[in-house]
């Protein structure tokens, strides 16, 4: 995105572009395992995540320091008013470990995207919310099918108390909706948030940079307005980035919960 500057010899403001989320290879480039500068960012987040919890469960103890507390409340957090809250006690511990993983996968993953040198989310490219999405719509099926095959798949197909001929018109609008369109709507849903959240970072220091470092004269000022819109974003940001995690793991448990129903 460019835009040109009327004063003269002034050089134009660039700002992002969709190329940011497809960086060139920086190992075994032209491979089946080329690893750009995102996957870099995938894998320090993974380490991040097992150093996290390994230092932070590694020596439990009964009356907990700050880091081990700290940990401690993110876990509740996901336990109470996740899983348990929707599931009960004995299925949401049972189904506990799987939300976890998505619920923190998801929240470093994102906050990637306001970490200096690394400014973009792991959830910004489709690979991972669409690996998290297969896994999210193989633990619906996997509760359904254990819960009782038949009358899952009978009652996600044909729903029960509707008259028999509606059923030509709704039995293939709830296979789109519940076998199809689910998985790529959970995708797309962090990724599109993850996408734009970066972009307007970008946009908004980027242009602070410009004006401060290449526009001339007083027109420079405006630079303070746009650095104090990048701060104000970012804080923004970092609520998108909880409330998204926060919103996959729901929706990861809300399927299950409607697998378990009784209904099925």
């Amino acid at each position: 995105m460019h835009l040109l500057v009327p004063t003269a010899g002034v050089p134009p403001f660039v700002g992002p572009d969709i190329d940011e989320f497809f960086p060139p290879a920086v190992f075994f480039e032209g491979t089946a395992f080329e690893i750009n500068r995102i996957m870099l960012i995938r894998f320090a987040a993974a380490i991040a995540i097992l150093l996290l919890f390994w230092i932070g469960t590694r020596r439990m103890r009964v009356v907990p320091g700050r880091f081990q507390s700290v940990i401690e409340m993110g876990l509740d957090f996901v336990r109470v008013n996740i899983a348990e809250d929707l599931l009960g006690k004995k299925d949401g511990r049972r189904f506990l470990p799987l939300i976890m993983a998505i619920f923190f996968t998801v929240l470093v993953m994102n906050f990637t995207g306001v970490v200096p040198l690394m400014n973009i989310a792991g959830t910004s490219v489709i690979g991972v919310p669409l690996l998290l999405a297969v896994v999210a719509y193989v633990a619906f099926i996997y509760a359904g099918c254990r819960k009782s095959p038949a009358n899952f798949f009978r009652n996600a197909l044909f729903p029960p108390g509707v008259p028999w001929p509606l059923y030509i018109l709704i039995t293939p609008l709830e296979f789109l909706s519940t076998f199809i369109v689910r998985p790529f709507t959970l995708t797309l849903r962090l990724m599109m948030n993850m996408i734009v959240g970066h972009l307007l970072l970008v946009l908004f220091f980027t242009a602070t940079q410009w004006f401060f470092f290449v526009v001339p004269g007083f027109v420079k000022a405006i630079g303070a307005g746009t650095l104090a819109f990048g701060f104000a974003f970012t804080v923004f940001e970092l609520l998108i980035i909880v409330l998204q995690a926060y919103i996959f793991a729901l929706l990861t448990t809300v399927y299950i919960q409607l697998a378990l129903a009784e209904e099925h």
